[in-house]
């Protein structure tokens, strides 16, 4: 019922587009905030690029700005979707394993955001449709 309410009322695709591109912008933020030190940095400054938290500060930042913009959605959503697994279970698993306590959480929840972009790639309104006339990834 709930699908024909919305298929009746709401374009989907513009739906589908605003998560992408807050999806997009708000792991983007991540990385400006680790490479940039902005938004209060990490500890106040800027972490060096040569670091774990360095790369994984340019996978969020050029990722994220990737999905914003629609280009190559499905591989920025593979890069960001293994970092964030991958930062779940190094930061925050090895202090106890409930997301919820151990703050987790946001890493899941872009993990499971990432895993629905790899899915539906950019779809309209993308930066690499509008280039190359298709999705190519």
């Amino acid at each position: 019922m709930a699908e024909k309410i919305f298929e009746k009322y709401f374009n989907t695709d513009y739906l589908y587009f605003v998560f992408r591109v807050f999806a997009g912008l708000l792991f983007a933020q991540h990385g400006f905030q680790k490479i940039l030190g902005m938004f209060g940095g990490v500890g106040g400054k800027a972490v060096p690029l040569a670091s774990l938290f360095g790369a994984a500060g340019l996978i969020e930042l050029i990722a994220g700005l990737a999905i914003a913009f629609g280009l190559f959605t499905r591989l920025a959503a593979v890069i960001s979707a293994i970092e964030m697994i991958v930062a779940y279970f190094m930061v925050h698993a090895s202090q106890n394993l409930m997301p919820l306590i151990n703050q987790g959480e946001l890493a899941l929840l872009y993990f499971a955001s990432f895993l629905v972009l790899m899915v539906y790639g950019a779809k309209k309104w993308s930066l690499e449709s509008a280039i190359l006339k298709k999705e190519v990834f």
